[in-house]
């Protein structure tokens, strides 16, 4: 790899490859006018079944399977890779323009909630669900959720770029992410060495581990599990699979999926709860025919 030398004043190179580099940017801001569409439930979710994605709607169908029915929501579909996260709507829902992005009509005025896990916390302390209940589980589980959120770069940013990604493979970073990821997962390895779930009972924090940590041992992240050797984290991937087992989980997983071979997991808009039995695309494909 050739040695890099930075400029004094760093300038994007309009020529920088990689997957995403048409829709990265070192500005914010709306980079056209488009309006959100609202649906009829209270929740508005914008989103796609990237793994941040996920953590939220399986949040809602867990919500959903547990009986809370002041729950429902519309789903609209976010296509990250056509920008549509800079169009002037979904700015204003969230100025960072990152999925996924709620907004929450239930109260008195619309309320803006944006990044995962404020999301997941402003649902769970709304319906009363999957946050423990004594302090010192609480606590720990807060704990596991923020850990989450400050570790998952390391390995969707940093090793997933890299390696799955980086318009050329180069050594160094590899070697530096793919050490991080592996050190991340044997800190959850041990965690769950004598623990069914990351804090006392099921809860928000696994839902939103397994997203990136869980789905990864199970083989849907950046086609990397033999190279990160992840059926020898034995603890993580029994958890992983309870919590994929789970049926609220695999909703959760197909609501605004737009990619993959198997189109009966693909919902990319979810409106009704009947939607995953008619409106798959396997199903819309079939009916066009």
């Amino acid at each position: 790899m050739k040695t890099y030398t930075p400029p004094e004043v760093w300038t994007q190179d309009e020529a920088s490859g990689g997957r995403f580099a048409s829709i990265n940017r070192p500005i914010a801001g709306p980079t056209h006018d488009k309006e959100l569409p609202v649906g009829k439930h209270p929740f508005q979710l914008y989103s796609l079944a990237t793994p941040n994605g996920v953590k939220v709607t399986v949040l809602f169908e867990e919500l959903l399977a547990a009986g809370h029915q002041g729950a429902e929501y519309d789903a609209w579909i976010i296509d990250i890779s056509e920008g549509n996260q800079f169009g002037s709507g979904f700015v204003e829902a969230n100025p960072n323009s990152k999925i996924p992005a709620l907004m929450d009509h239930s109260g008195d005025a619309p309320q803006r909630v944006f990044e995962s896990a404020s999301i997941m916390m402003h649902l769970a302390e709304k319906f009363g669900a999957f946050i423990p209940e004594t302090p010192s589980d609480r606590t720990e589980m807060f704990s596991w959720l923020f850990w989450q959120m400050g570790s998952a770069p390391y390995l969707g940013g940093g090793f997933g770029h890299f390696y799955a990604y980086a318009p050329e493979k180069w050594k160094y970073p590899i070697d530096r992410f793919t050490m991080e990821t592996k050190r991340q997962l044997d800190v959850l390895d041990r965690h769950l060495a004598d623990k069914d779930w990351m804090a006392g009972s099921y809860s928000i924090a696994d839902m939103a581990i397994w997203a990136w940590y869980g789905q990864l041992v199970l083989g849907r992240l950046y086609d990397a599990g033999t190279f990160l050797d992840v059926k020898s984290y034995k603890n993580v991937l029994r958890w992983a699979e309870a919590i994929d087992a789970r049926p609220a989980v695999k909703r959760g997983r197909m609501v605004n999926r737009a990619f993959g071979d198997d189109l009966s997991m693909q919902l990319r808009e979810r409106h009704d709860a009947s939607d995953f039995e008619t409106r798959t695309q396997d199903k819309l494909q079939d009916n066009e025919g």
